[in-house]
């Protein structure tokens, strides 16, 4: 589900025409089920979306979906040493994403194997975020004794199309009540406040992050300052992909009168590491934090700082299956434990501490983007090297971009950087992000940017991919 093709709108508009007619039909010959005909639809909308994706990605998810709910009422059937059949149901949540994600990168790389039918499995798209939010959907039910949904309902939960395939990853408590009293309304203020959540995601998205795709030339490994330019325009083009996507969710949720959580809080904002993490792809975060940070211990134990390399050794691999992003995760790993540290004997102030973590984390994007390792140590030996940044190697970024290619890209950088500035305003004077970008004034300049500098190549959104 790409927000920013057309197709797409044209696959919803066609799916929410034929509920509106089954509606009216079903209001009208079988008014007691109307209820029950409003969940179902919403479920057959989610799963035709989906199978429009592609087949594939529709039959895994079904059996990974079916195979939860199944197992956790298993799990339930049985009064005593409950825990212990976890051991059992969640590889088996786990073990679709473990095959078409890692197994080619275990199998043949890690264990040196060359199984030739791993090579170039395609990855269901969602499969990530759907299997993470169906592992805390089976601990959650278990740890506080919650009752077993209605199969319809818990469907709905596990498949609810704005947010299936690149989250927000909702929690049971609260996302599920939503689905078990939802009802299709069209109340006026649930679709202003969510067109208007949209019209940001697509500007974020169509105006700002395609662009950036555009202007991204990554192939330098001995000039630190193009290496650097391109670290900047990725970390861009990555933070206005995502959160596009995810403000796009935010708002078609709302339309349909639920709420989601917003999975991103004007990260760039962030005046150190650990502000960051709580402000960037904030789901996630917490997902790692409730299972697996804090059931290790957390911060209250001695051996703290292993437990933050545990989250971010795994938090990398979640992202990809590559050497790579276990660097990625390594590294911010190690900067969250210098982040707990320092501040004991060191304290600076917002603006130069704003400034080590946007430094700390575009570096970090380049372990993101370059997935071949010779490549990826080379530049980073290249960023570390002094000679690194001399003025002839400055003078080779004119050799790199046409003058046409800098104004433009200049023209996009001083766009990102007004948005960012709102941002800012956003968090700082209302704690609200992203509230002074949601002004009606200000949404009517993004449509009219966002239909002029749209470009005419359609990118699927970067996190499609994990």
């Amino acid at each position: 589900m790409n927000f920013g093709e057309l197709r797409f709108w044209q696959y919803l508009a066609t799916g929410l025409a034929v509920i509106l007619a089954g509606r009216a039909l079903c209001r009208k010959l079988f008014p007691r089920n109307i209820d029950q005909f409003d969940k179902a639809a919403l479920l057959g909308l989610g799963l035709f979306l989906l199978g429009c994706v592609s087949w594939v990605t529709l039959i895994v998810f079904l059996a990974v979906a079916v195979a939860s709910y199944l197992g956790l009422q298993w799990i339930l059937a049985h009064q005593t040493g409950r825990y212990r059949y976890l051991l059992v149901v969640i590889p088996l949540q786990l073990l679709p994403l473990f095959y078409f994600k890692y197994s080619d990168f275990f199998v043949n790389k890690v264990f040196g194997l060359d199984v030739a039918s791993l090579h170039h499995l395609l990855i269901p798209v969602g499969i990530s975020f759907y299997t993470f939010q169906k592992v805390a959907f089976v601990m959650d039910t278990l740890v506080h004794k919650r009752p077993l949904p209605r199969f319809l309902d818990y469907m709905n939960f596990a498949g609810f199309f704005p947010q299936i395939v690149a989250g927000p990853i909702e929690r049971r408590d609260d996302l599920l009540p939503q689905m078990e009293q939802f009802r299709i309304t069209w109340q006026v203020q649930n679709i202003n406040d969510g067109a208007g959540w949209i019209a940001l995601g697509l500007f974020f998205k169509c105006a700002l992050a395609d662009n950036f795709a555009l202007y991204f030339k990554p192939d330098s490994t001995d000039n630190a300052w193009l290496i650097w330019l391109a670290n900047l325009v990725f970390g861009l083009r990555i933070y206005y992909d995502f959160a596009g996507y995810s403000l796009v969710a935010v708002g078609l949720a709302r339309c349909l009168g639920v709420r989601l959580t917003v999975n991103f809080a004007s990260p760039y904002c962030a005046t150190s590491v650990a502000e960051f993490w709580r402000r960037w792809h904030i789901t996630l975060s917490q997902w790692f934090r409730d299972y697996l940070y804090v059931p290790l211990g957390g911060g209250r134990v001695r051996w703290w700082a292993l437990n933050v390399a545990v989250v971010f050794l795994l938090s990398g691999v979640w992202h990809g299956a590559g050497w790579n992003f276990v660097l990625w995760g390594a590294l911010h790993g190690a900067y969250l434990i210098f982040n707990r540290l320092a501040p004991q004997r060191l304290h600076v102030p917002s603006v130069l501490g704003w400034f080590a973590t946007m430094l700390a984390s575009f570096l970090a994007w380049l372990c993101f983007y370059e997935v071949r390792t010779g490549p990826l140590l080379a530049k980073f030996t290249t960023v570390f090297s002094p000679s690194a940044y001399s003025l002839t190697a400055l003078r080779g970024i004119r050799a790199e971009w046409t003058l046409t290619d800098l104004f433009v890209l200049g023209g996009l950088l001083a766009l990102a950087g007004l948005t960012l500035l709102l941002e800012w305003q956003s968090v700082a004077r209302k704690n609200d992000p992203y509230c002074f970008l949601r002004r009606p004034a200000v949404l009517a300049c993004a449509i009219t940017l966002t239909l002029w500098l749209a470009p005419g190549k359609n990118n699927a959104f970067i996190y499609f991919a994990f």
